[in-house]
């Protein structure tokens, strides 16, 4: 009856062996370290450079582990130990005198961090700690307000530009557009036509609503009418979601190409972001990281001789603003921006469909901009069209190729004078996107690694006393039973600590408290099984009766209490954020191990222990 069955024992083994292999990386600790990555797209980091900071590293004596290359698309990441954090900090000096000879224009970034000290052998296996929050490990802390007023402004002139193009293709004349604040204005001097271009505008765009004032008169420039349109409410709603939404998402993009551990970036508020950045340290650099958010701008080029004259003459003609290339060429291009990074649904690197042999970035555009660029390339053939990248605040022409002829599918082509690793790097960065809005760091916060760790060394500590009390009451209280029960336990604990590693889930110190939870839920599953166990004996059943029924009649009780436990766990999840979800996340976790453990695995220790033996005198259960 109580015989333990051969595969109960294997699958007891395997979730051992699983629970030991998975939780011990989280005991070897983080050792300082220096994180090299690239702060453009254009610069990678090469093996030249690897040999460089490990030649200079040598040259001043500063010990160190193996240098860990990461070769992925963004440019390359390297991460290096060292035994203190004042080898870290020389390191540090060292690396940037090395790599950035120039201070004013920085090619690299070099973080301060910290990298586990597992080793290698686990790491294959996937087997790595969990990942500690900013209240456990330390690291920055930014919040962010996204200008939402900017993002009201960006699309009101996409709209002008849309408005432009709707009348021009409708042939309805006009006196003139343009956006007077948050409104954009049409003059007219006919009430008719004044109706017509009401009328066209409000089936072709919906996004504003649209009034004509016709008591506005103008005596200089006869206009009698003017159609004014102005964002409606539910456009206004849909352009702060659309720039919370593009701007998190860019960031997202921006930071783990550069290799920060789980970072949180996430919404709080109407128009404010969190990012939170663990284990970096050094603030100035995490504000360089946040900089890196590419704006691609399509512009075009302005040749003309009156344009050249007054700019060879040390003067910028109205509309016209002055940009460098690659080569450090001035182009002068005027203002107005006929495509953003908004425009583009994919860009990819490939080769120049009329020369195989050379490179090209191949742009897939939204609908908008396939109208907008078929236009642009008809009425400006032989004209030259610049793609334009702002990046940290900096701009740059990545190329300025001339229009041969009209282009009217959604894909457009860039290409001249680029190498294969430049057209997958300007790839990458149109991938990423750009920001919706501008943003401002409002708020920012360093906590040290110090406080960091005083926080895991109490919140343990809680747990390891709760654990030990919880171990001498149980074992008092029921013997041999409560040996196997506290034995259930810490096997409950091991897998809630692999699972989380498993998963790479982000440990807080909500997450610590969900930890003692689940102990004190733990328990009382066998606390129920020892007690139902105890009422059989006293009903005159044998032992070998009373363990078997004891487990099946507990099973219902723990089964019901658990996914009533289970469903407000699963509610925090769903609808908390931040701190909430960091501890129902551990707290659902929890539940499942500690019913595994406290039925499966302590049946299993029962059936080991009395299953061998036929008759049974007494039951050591108190």
């Amino acid at each position: 009856m109580n015989r333990p069955a051969y595969w109960r024992i294997a699958l007891m083994c395997i979730a051992l062996l699983f629970g030991l292999t998975y939780s011990v990386p989280n005991f070897f600790g983080e050792l300082p370290a220096v994180q090299v990555s690239s702060t453009k797209a254009t610069v990678k980091i090469t093996p030249q450079i690897v040999n460089d900071i490990k030649f200079a590293l040598a040259e001043k004596k500063i010990n160190h582990d193996p240098i860990k290359f990461e070769n992925n698309i963004s440019g390359g990441t390297i991460k290096i130990r060292f035994d203190s954090t004042e080898a870290q900090l020389k390191a540090r000096e060292v690396i940037e005198d090395t790599i950035n000879p120039s201070k004013k224009d920085s090619s690299f970034v070099v973080a301060l961090n910290l990298v586990t000290s597992v080793p290698n052998w686990l790491s294959n296996l996937k087997a790595l700690p969990m990942y500690l929050g900013l209240d456990l490990r330390g690291g920055v802390y930014f919040m962010l307000e996204v200008d939402m007023k900017a993002a009201a402004i960006s699309k009101l002139e996409n709209l002008k530009t849309d408005t432009r193009s709707t009348l021009r293709k409708e042939r309805i004349r006009h006196s003139g557009i343009k956006r007077d604040d948050d409104k954009i204005e049409i003059k007219s001097s006919d009430p008719e036509v004044a109706k017509k271009i009401k009328e066209t505008l409000e089936s072709k765009i919906p996004e504003l609503q649209w009034e004509l004032n016709e008591n506005s008169f103008n005596e200089k420039e006869k206009i009698k009418f003017i159609v004014t349109g102005y964002l409606s409410d539910e456009s206004v709603e849909q352009i702060r979601e659309y720039a919370l939404k593009q701007n998190i998402t860019t960031l997202s993009n921006r930071i783990n190409e550069l290799g920060v551990s789980e970072p949180i970036i996430q919404q709080q508020g109407m128009e404010r972001i969190v990012v939170q950045l663990p284990g970096v340290q050094d603030t100035a650099k995490a504000k360089d990281i946040l900089g890196r958010t590419a704006t691609l701008q399509v512009r075009l080029v302005d040749d003309s001789p009156e344009t050249t004259s007054a700019i060879s003459e040390g003067k910028i003609p109205p509309g016209i603003e002055i940009f460098l290339d690659k080569n450090g060429s001035k182009l002068p291009l005027k203002k107005e921006i006929l495509l953003t990074g908004d425009n583009l649904t994919d860009a990819q690197a490939g080769f120049d469909s009329q020369n195989p042999i050379e490179p090209a970035v191949h742009l897939t555009l939204d609908g908008k901009g396939k109208r907008v660029f078929r236009e642009v390339t008809r009425k400006n053939i032989g004209k030259r069209m610049a793609i334009l990248l702002v990046e940290k605040g900096k701009s740059e022409v990545i190329t300025a190729p001339v229009i041969r002829s009209e282009i009217p599918g959604g894909r457009v082509q860039i290409s001249g004078q680029m190498t294969t690793i430049e057209a997958a790097d300007t790839a990458l960065l149109l991938r990423a996107g750009s920001l919706a809005a501008p943003m401002e760091i409002i708020e920012e916060r360093l906590i040290g690694p110090s406080l960091g760790a005083d926080n895991v060394r109490q919140g343990f500590q809680s747990i390891l006393w709760g654990f030990i009390a919880i171990t001498i009451f149980i074992i008092v209280y029921y013997l041999v039973f409560g040996m196997i029960s506290a034995f259930a336990l810490s096997l409950n604990l091991i897998l809630l600590i692999a699972l989380l590693s498993l998963l790479q889930a982000t440990l807080t110190l909500p997450g610590i408290a969900a930890m003692a939870l689940t102990l004190g839920m733990a328990i009382d599953s066998n606390v129920l099984i020892n007690e139902r166990i105890r009422e059989e004996i006293r009903s005159g059943a044998t032992p070998h009766i009373a363990i078997s029924n004891g487990y099946e009649k507990a099973w219902a009780t723990i089964l019901d209490s658990n996914i009533t436990t289970l469903i407000a766990g699963i509610a925090l999840l769903v609808f908390g954020s931040g701190p909430i979800r960091g501890f129902a996340v551990v707290h659902v976790l929890g539940i499942l191990t500690s019913m595994f453990s406290s039925v499966f695995f302590s049946r299993g220790m029962v059936n080991i222990w009395y299953g061998s033996r036929k008759k049974i005198s007494q039951l050591k259960i108190g």
